[in-house]
């Protein structure tokens, strides 16, 4: 037996616990243990938060003749929430209508930028051993950037897999699973 709901949601406040309640509701019948119920609820929440705040900016290109200013989209007022579970797993996406996912802004240098200059560094040390260089380390965000992408980390840490993404022209998408573990008795097993 497998279980499988969609939920279409207002981008309101009040809609993410209510997602949330439904998440766990179905879970507690189901019989999935307590602790991955609550990792789940709370991935949830935080995806639903995202479609919330971020997920209904984006605009309808304007008609042909039109003077270049969109329109808000049709179903920039809502959000889709889909959840599975069957024997061995929950899969829960969360999709909206906004703009999607931007493009990774570079607060911090990528792994492969560090390596190399910390390579640049060992090799200038080499030349001038007196001379110890601390590699430099990128200064953390402040304000409204530091806020930023928390909700998502959270996601990554509580689920087994993730996947952030973008449908051109539709808005983001983010799709979670985790592995269940069952109380016993459970309506649902592996």
């Amino acid at each position: 037996m497998s279980i499988w709901w969609s939920l279409h949601l207002r981008r309101e406040a009040a809609s993410v616990p209510l997602a949330r309640r439904f998440l766990l509701g179905t879970m507690e019948t189901a019989g999935v243990d307590p602790d991955i119920s609550f990792d789940l609820s709370v991935a949830l929440s935080e995806a639903c938060a995202n479609a919330v705040e971020h997920g209904g900016d984006r605009t309808a290109l304007g008609e042909s003749g039109d003077s270049g200013y969109g329109h808000p989209a049709a179903d920039s007022g809502q959000y889709r929430v889909t959840a599975y579970l069957d024997g061995e797993k929950c899969r829960i996406e969360v999709s909206d209508s906004g703009p999607g996912f931007p493009a990774r802004r570079a607060l911090r240098p990528a792994a492969h930028s560090v390596q190399h200059s910390q390579n640049s560094q060992h090799s200038q040390q080499s030349q001038h051993p007196q001379q110890s260089q601390k590699p430099q380390q990128p200064l953390p965000p402040q304000g409204a950037e530091a806020e930023s992408g928390r909700g998502l980390d959270l996601i990554q840490q509580l689920s087994d897999h993730v996947q952030f993404g973008n449908r051109p022209g539709h808005g983001a998408v983010v799709r979670f699973d985790k592995v269940l573990k069952w109380r016993e008795g459970a309506l649902l097993t592996a």
